[in-house]
């Protein structure tokens, strides 16, 4: 590993969330010395005030800006306005003071969400403006979108070096579980688990089980981020994908065996599918920062659930 990140203040909001441990763990591994997370009892990131003390506070060389409020299809209908305005603020408030202080770097992570309802798949970076999102997380998907927009503007104009990448849907352990904001996988096997724990002879699953999701590893993901970090400096958004598609079917029927539920799948066609498919070309990431994922699916997704088995509270 080079020494890039070894004397370099990094700022890495949503640091302690999910994908952000993984983050500063990789941090750890490449000798950074100077790992500066804002918690959100400290620094609101939505709020300018709280983001011109933070940089004041924390005088970083380098953003990696994680921070976002995110959650499976029944959450971005519930709170459309909140994931608009929340993703939007903190980002715009984070690029502007980044180019008023002249910011060495800033890493915008955008969303799978952003890409067009109907994208010919595997999805490349110029078709992301070929159409509307879909519309359950469109007010999410659209105001992470603003933030490519936002950078690629401070770069023609102020020669700010923001880079924006495009993250496909994170798994793995730590992984959100909260039935209320989580995403497909661990509803799954919390749903698989708890039944089995129940005795139920059935679970529900959303819609029809045709759409397709790509899904990488979280530490894959924390990987390819950090590596973009290092070695990419250009306008261009770039894919952060594992590049393959699977039903949500096929993915309730891995999780079903691997959890050990014996039951019957039923599904609720009134609830929404979602986007149709999901599916990442990954090989510009591969072409300018040397980005490949690792992690096979079902080892990712056995880890995952050994995690969730260890860590769950246990009833008396």
């Amino acid at each position: 590993m080079s020494d890039f990140f070894k004397d370099r203040r990094i700022v890495v909001t949503g640091g302690a969330g999910f994908l952000g441990g993984y983050i500063i763990d990789g941090l750890q591994k490449r000798g950074c010395k100077n790992i500066l997370v804002p918690k959100i009892e400290d620094y609101n990131l939505i709020n300018l005030p709280d983001v011109i003390r933070m940089y004041d506070d924390m005088k970083p060389d380098i953003v990696i800006h994680l921070a976002a409020v995110v959650g499976g299809i029944g959450a971005n209908r519930r709170h459309p306005g909140k994931f608009f305005y929340e993703n939007l603020m903190m980002g715009v408030h984070l690029i502007e003071q980044a180019r008023l202080r002249n910011l060495e770097k800033l890493v915008a992570l955008g969303t799978v969400c952003s890409y067009p309802k109907f994208t010919p798949v595997p999805f490349k970076e110029d078709d992301l403006w070929n159409g509307y999102p879909e519309e359950t997380n469109a007010p999410y998907g659209l105001a992470k979108k603003m933030l490519l927009v936002q950078s690629q503007s401070y770069r023609t104009e102020y020669g700010l070096n923001s880079i924006f990448l495009v993250p496909v849907n994170l798994y793995g352990p730590g992984d959100n579980f909260n039935p209320d904001s989580s995403h497909v996988i661990p509803a799954l096997i919390k749903k698989c688990v708890e039944s089995i724990d129940a005795g139920d002879d059935h679970i529900v699953c959303w819609g029809t089980g045709k759409a397709s999701r790509e899904f990488i590893y979280v530490n894959d993901a924390a990987e390819g981020i950090l590596l973009a970090t290092e070695r990419y400096n250009g306008p261009e958004p770039v894919n952060i994908g594992a590049g393959f598609e699977i039903t949500i079917k096929d993915l309730v029927d891995k999780i079903v065996k691997l959890t050990g539920f014996k039951g019957e799948i039923r599904w609720d066609s009134s609830k929404p599918d979602g986007q149709p498919r999901r599916w990442l070309d990954v090989s510009r990431a591969k072409q300018l920062f040397g980005f490949e994922a690792q992690m096979s699916f079902d080892e990712g997704l056995k880890r995952t659930i050994d995690w969730f088995l260890e860590t769950r509270p246990r009833t008396p």
